[in-house]
């Protein structure tokens, strides 16, 4: 098994997807639209997603909500980024909210970040050597 790709609601697929390409650098992989179900999906990614053996993350947009409560039991996406506080200036450069700056995580030495989606998902940067 494999990890496929993660769900997310959101209030305005266009902003979700300008988000996800321009500020955090994924490619929009592929659109699917189901008026008569009334919903519009967006798979976005790196590279080319689960072509590549990597997982997409899965843009859901019901028509007519705009807003979602993300909840207590959701807890972010984690993405590995060779310099995190580089990262963070691209992302406030693009437009991006960066909510945690470059520093290590509570109790050890490993370089996070966090930045929000516009729909208030969370994001974990998570510095990794180059491959």
């Amino acid at each position: 098994m494999n990890v496929l790709h993660t769900m997310l609601r959101v209030g305005n697929l266009e902003r979700a997807v300008d988000f996800y390409t321009r500020v955090l650098g994924m490619n929009l992989l592929r659109e699917t639209d189901v008026p008569s179900q009334k919903y519009k999906l967006a798979f976005v990614g790196y590279g080319r997603g689960n072509a590549d053996g990597g997982a997409e993350i899965e843009l859901t947009y019901n028509y007519g909500v705009e807003d979602y409560e993300p909840g207590t039991a959701f807890g972010h996406i984690a993405l590995g980024v060779t310099d995190v506080a580089a990262a963070c200036a691209r992302i406030r450069e693009a437009g991006g909210k960066v909510v945690r700056d470059a520093g290590p995580v509570k109790g050890g030495t490993t370089v996070i970040a966090f930045v929000q989606d516009p729909d208030g998902y969370k994001i974990e940067l998570i510095q990794r050597p180059a491959a």
